[in-house]
Parts: structure tokens; sequence; C-alpha cells
């Protein structure tokens, strides 16, 4: 399930299983743990739960946006993991 913040699309289309309760609720309390915070409410983050286990991809500006991001997803009980997928804007990929 794939929730972009600080609102979520419904109806949930797509040719996917049907998104879990439980893994609704994580990413609502997710996303708006992250809409709340001064630190990441205006970064480009996506919010995916599957299975407990909590996505953030996305771009933010800094490492410590990235650090709190992930904080702030820890924090919502019910959570079993986080996978900070987040990457800096202008970052580089190659040696140049």
């Amino acid at each position: 399930m794939v929730m972009p913040w600080p609102y979520p699309e419904f109806p949930f289309t797509g040719g996917g299983p049907e998104p879990d309760d439980a893994d609704t609720r994580l990413a609502s309390l997710v996303a708006q743990r992250l809409s709340a915070d001064w630190t990441t409410r205006r970064q480009q983050i996506t919010v995916t739960v599957q299975n407990r286990v909590v996505i953030l991809a996305g771009l933010v500006a800094d490492p410590q946006t990235r650090l709190v991001a992930a904080e702030l997803a820890w924090d919502v009980p019910g959570v079993y993991d986080v996978c900070n997928a987040l990457r800096l804007y202008g970052g580089r990929r190659g040696g140049r």
C-alpha cells in the first residue's frame, strides 16, 4: 500500500491485493507524524507499509531530515521495521 502524505488517496486502485487494515492505519499514522513535524513537513516523502514494515521513499534536504523521518516512523506503535530509502536532493551517482 502506497500513501503519499499528508493526504492519502482513496480508494485504492491497482492490480495488487487490497491493503491490510493494519497497514493502512500505520501508513496514515506515519504520514500524520511526518506532516506534523517541522523537519519533515515540506519534504517529498512517500510512505508505504507492507506487513507492518514502513518504507520511506523520496527526496529530503539533508541527512538530519532523513534520520528524523525514520525516527518518527519508528515511534508509531505497531511498526515492525522501517526501511529508510530516502535520498538527498542533488545526490549524484558516479564519481564525477
